[in-house]
């Protein structure tokens, strides 16, 4: 398979990334915009996540059921996602479907009409409503508040009710303008794709104009300290996050810190699964994970658990948290979790959508995009040292953040406290104001 991609810089900015994969006769398609949730303020929060929803509502060109007609048509499906830092529109179509295909996701992108915002609204209003209902992905938002304090990292990508509800449609134009420039652009297709030609359809629908620099991200976290969060929720489980900060996307020891993970919690086979949950039963769910972004990143674990198993259960994630510290992997754990995350590259990258995703994020980010070969001599280069230096730094106990959801705050307190012993409750005034 090749493992060799093509970038344009057009004249007005937006840059075309590709990757040709002659064995199939589909193209991934993305358009990625440098615009999240870390670059909106209080009055905006949410606004990245609206505007992507308005996309779908129509453009200068087509009917929001023009839209839906042309790609059921294809036998394909448009979509499209928001992040910290980035939103994304993208399908999968037959390679004689591209021109057509990005014809309508560019107009979608560069010229949406913004109609029908106040159904719009009532829609993410009721997506709102879904997610307060679901702690068990609630709960990841409360430990990112945790950990980054009033950074907008630590808000919500779902965005406030007040601001989805109140916020002025020339506002959310301006808004659009301002983010969707194509300095902050990047067109990204995996699959049967030429890349001249991508490039050219681009160069014809990509708007004319003064090129604009793309707005900067934000300020980077501050570094605030560590805080525990609570939500009372009449639940049947605790839904338990810990966790701090961690690497950035460019830092160099991302790969260690992906192995490191893998060991601890990201496999089957991994710590916190076989002691939480294959030894013990305390647990159907348990996992570690890593993100990382421009200028930061965050370790964490989740853990959901009954309330007469919750006091068990973070002990025993408090034990294999000092094991990471003081032996981070065995010989065996090494080499399986290398293994592992080889086997996963390279799977992933059989997939045309894996392969856009990646080239679009990386580009967007202005990331290095390693060849495979490079990514798994990276993966290979990984030491037990190296992982131990890792451990000790991200999982310091003065380091970790605690948040969870469930039904009775005096036991996650009592519960929560040698795990995670310097993160400070949030105070009667903080704790209302974020209600």
């Amino acid at each position: 398979m090749a493992d060799e991609h093509r970038l344009t810089t057009l004249h007005s900015g937006v840059r075309v990334v590709s990757e040709a994969m002659p064995a199939v006769r589909s193209v991934a398609l993305g358009i990625w915009i440098g615009s999240g949730s870390r670059g909106e303020d209080e009055a905006h929060a949410g606004l990245s996540h609206l505007l992507e929803h308005l996309l779908f509502k129509g453009s200068a060109k087509y009917s929001s059921l023009e839209i839906d007609q042309i790609f059921d048509a294809m036998g394909a499906e448009l979509n499209a996602g928001t992040g910290k830092e980035t939103t994304s529109v993208f399908a999968r179509v037959i390679d004689s479907h591209l021109p057509e295909a990005f014809d309508v996701m560019a107009d979608m992108v560069f010229r949406p009409t913004l109609r029908d915002v106040d159904a719009e609204r009532a829609v993410i209003l009721e997506e709102i409503a879904m997610y307060e209902d679901d702690p068990q992905e609630k709960v990841f938002d409360l430990l990112g508040e945790a950990v980054f304090g009033s950074h907008p990292l630590g808000r919500a990508i779902i965005g406030r009710s007040s601001v989805i509800a109140s916020t002025s449609l020339p506002e959310i134009a301006r808004f659009h303008r301002r983010r969707y420039v194509p300095a902050n652009i990047v067109i990204a297709a995996a699959g049967a794709v030429d890349h001249d030609a991508l490039a050219e359809l681009a160069a014809q629908r990509v708007p004319d104009g003064r090129r604009r620099a793309a707005p900067k991200p934000g300020s980077p976290p501050s570094g605030s300290e560590p805080g525990r969060r609570f939500e009372s929720k009449e639940t049947e489980q605790f839904h338990v996050c810990l966790g701090a900060p961690g690497l950035s996307r460019y830092d160099e020891r991302r790969y260690a810190l992906r192995v490191l993970d893998t060991v601890f919690g990201g496999t089957s086979s991994s710590r916190l699964f076989q002691e939480v949950r294959e030894r013990r039963g305390l647990a159907y769910a348990v996992y570690s994970f890593a993100s990382g972004y421009q200028d930061s990143g965050q370790v964490g674990l989740y853990v959901g658990t009954r309330s007469d198993n919750l006091a068990e259960a973070l002990a025993v994630i408090s034990a294999e948290l000092e094991h990471l510290i003081q032996e981070p992997a065995t010989d065996e754990e090494l080499t399986r979790a290398k293994e592992n995350l080889k086997g996963r590259v390279m799977l992933a990258l059989e997939s045309t959508g894996a392969r856009m995703n990646r080239l679009g994020s990386e580009v967007l980010a202005g990331a290095p995009l390693e060849s495979l070969d490079e990514v798994v001599e990276r993966i290979e280069g990984v030491t037990v040292d190296e992982l131990a230096e890792l451990a000790t730094e991200l999982w310091a106990p003065a380091r970790r953040s605690a948040a969870a959801i469930g039904p009775d705050g005096a036991r996650f307190e009592e519960a929560i406290t040698s795990v995670a012993p310097a993160a400070a409750p949030m105070d009667a005034a903080a704790a209302e104001a974020a209600a």
